[in-house]
């Protein structure tokens, strides 16, 4: 087991940070944490990786308890913060030589930082002084800093925030890479990011857990419907349609073309065939159309 996190609460004075969080995240998962600003994210994040301890709770990476064997987490973890502190001064390669010295890798120090260079795509910038860099490759330098020590497991808060287009696809696909080795934990506002890499998603809202499933099966979860988008050659009677079993709610997107959100997961299309067959009408296109993650976070999170 990579983390294990067992009624985790945060307190800050008479502010409840987190509430009895738990979760365990497998060896080899890519997990995205979700939830709205000041849900408790990166308080968690920070718990996980030894910087601030929770008020009550356990927490353990790979067996090893936070608060006791902090010394022994910290080995195995690689942590990426959300305003990613570097030392600005610094050249990318002196930089990255400074944190192989805090990791004592002696002999390994050059092979890692080369390693480092090349997987994260700084080869172009390595002469450069850090302060120097772009958003993107400031970020790739955290990513570096982060797996230099070769960690078991990788912590990211909002690694692409910032970044344009093209240095997200290369991050994702740069942390997609690293999970198929490694344990990642990352923290993310999109929701495509997370749809794109992750294998699950944990929502935290107000510091309370209000999903943790899979990405594929989160909508199942919370919205026991289906949404299909179907356009007819021409007009007819729509009362017809809405007597079909199943149909909930018809809305009109333009002429003959209908949204048909049906009261279940049960996929209507064959039946919606047969409907145009029945009635001498001619489907054009049909769409079954799933919910996004972006619908349920929105649900789950939103203020009540």
């Amino acid at each position: 087991m990579s983390i294990k996190v067992n009624n985790i609460t945060k307190l800050f004075g008479e502010q409840k940070a987190l509430y009895n969080v738990c979760f365990e995240i497998k060896s080899g998962e890519i997990v995205g944490l979700l939830g709205p600003n000041g849900a408790g994210k990166s308080t968690l994040m920070k718990i996980i990786t030894c910087f601030i301890p929770p008020t009550s709770g356990v927490v353990s990476v790979n067996g090893f308890d936070i608060l006791e064997q902090s010394i022994e987490v910290r080995k195995r973890v690689g942590y990426l913060p959300e305003n990613n502190p570097l030392y600005l001064d610094m050249y990318v390669r002196e930089y990255l030589e400074f944190i192989a010295g805090i990791h004592k890798l002696g002999d390994k120090t050059k092979e890692r930082i080369d390693l480092m260079i090349d997987i994260t795509g700084l080869e172009v910038e390595r002469k450069k002084k850090i302060g120097a860099l772009s958003k993107g490759f400031r970020q790739r330098v955290g990513l570096a800093q982060a797996m230099i020590h070769d960690p078991e497991v990788l912590i990211l808060d909002e690694p692409t925030s910032g970044l344009d287009p093209n240095q997200i696809v290369e991050i994702r696909n740069l942390i997609s890479k690293i999970g198929k080795e490694k344990t990642v934990m990352l923290s993310t506002h999109i929701m495509q990011e997370v749809e794109a890499i992750c294998h699950r998603a944990i929502i935290i809202n107000k510091g309370v857990i209000v999903a943790d499933a899979p990405t594929d099966q989160l909508s199942n979860q919370f919205f026991n419907r289906s949404i299909i988008t179907v356009e007819f050659d021409k007009a007819f009677n729509i009362e017809l349609l809405n007597t079909m079993e199943g149909v909930k709610k018809l809305t009109i997107i333009k002429e003959n073309t209908w949204e048909i959100e049906c009261e279940s997961q049960k996929d209507l299309r064959q039946d919606i065939f047969n409907f145009a067959v029945k009635n001498q009408l001619s489907v054009l296109t049909i769409h079954k159309e799933e919910e996004k993650l972006e619908k349920v976070f929105h649900e789950l999170t939103k203020k009540k």
